[in-house]
């Protein structure tokens, strides 16, 4: 039977609970009333709180701190808890905060991974199978769904939601909701179209993504009203991946973050060969004609 390890230098409370195969290492710190599962890994100096939850076979890297206390004016205590899910990568320097009031929670889903320096903040709910790049920044009550990703420095604003496969630019400022399966520009923070490169990579069929497209255009493209936007996705998408989309545009309370539009008057002439040349003969022909 697997064996759990701590080194000699970690502080482990006993009213903490191991489960099997933990290795816990140096300089870490598990205090009372944490529970980590099977399998998990505590690389040096990372931290798990009270009231934290660990599932199956997480990997905890260096310096995270784990369920932390909500940063919020008002503290409750002792504060609510932290659910982490199976098989997530939490990488070095992460925060992972607690739910603020005294019943509430933090939830982490399964096999994410967390880049160094990410924050989730308190009663953020993050799904399963999400990316957060390098310093992605989440404030309290976020949501993020199942297969979204956040590039580098991305901070999303408190009460704010990522639809599922949603992929976000880095140094994005999210204040509003992003819908599913969208790409946002991280610059100025714009819808820039649907994340195609994601669809596909995660199985969904050219037919699925061609309903994604009629249903994208319903929303951006065609000036209709919000609640003709929304009758129209309830009657023609109530099944499939883009039933996700009235699912979720029914529910907001923020707004939703927009989609960048080019000015008319900017065109882009196409140039041939041929016409190059001809041209560069008739200025010279010009030239020798002066």
């Amino acid at each position: 039977m697997p064996v759990t390890q701590i080194h000699p230098t970690a502080v482990v409370d006993p009213r903490a609970e191991l489960g099997r195969d933990v290795v816990i290492g140096p300089l870490c710190v598990v205090e009372a009333g944490a529970v980590i599962g099977d399998g998990c890994r505590l690389e040096a100096r990372a931290v798990v709180k009270g009231r934290t939850i660990l599932g199956c076979g997480n990997e905890i890297g260096e310096g995270a701190v784990i369920g932390g206390k909500a940063q919020h004016l008002h503290e409750h205590q002792p504060g609510g808890m932290l659910i982490i899910g199976h098989h997530n990568r939490i990488r070095e320097n992460v925060t992972i905060h607690r739910g603020w009031a005294n019943d509430a929670v933090t939830v982490v889903g399964d096999h994410n991974l967390l880049m160094i320096g990410s924050h989730i903040g308190h009663d953020c709910r993050v799904g399963s199978h999400c990316v957060l790049v390098n310093h992605v920044l989440l404030g309290g009550h976020v949501q993020v769904e199942d297969r979204a990703y956040l590039g580098g420095a991305a901070a999303v604003h408190q009460f704010c939601r990522i639809g599922r496969l949603a992929m976000v630019g880095g140094l994005a400022r999210i204040t509003q909701d992003v819908p599913p399966y969208v790409m946002v520009e991280g610059g100025l923070t714009q819808v820039v179209g649907l994340n195609k490169v994601g669809l596909r990579r995660h199985g969904y069929t050219p037919e699925q993504i061609v309903q994604l497209k009629r249903a994208y255009r319903i929303i951006y493209r065609e000036g209709r009203r919000w609640s003709e936007v929304l009758d129209i996705l309830k009657k023609e998408f109530p099944t499939g991946p883009a039933a996700a989309f009235h699912e979720f545009l029914q529910s907001g309370k923020r707004g939703f973050v927009q989609e960048r539009r080019i000015s008319r008057r900017a065109m882009l002439r196409i140039v041939s060969p041929a016409d190059d040349e001809a041209s560069d003969s008739d200025a010279s022909a010009h030239r020798d004609a002066a």
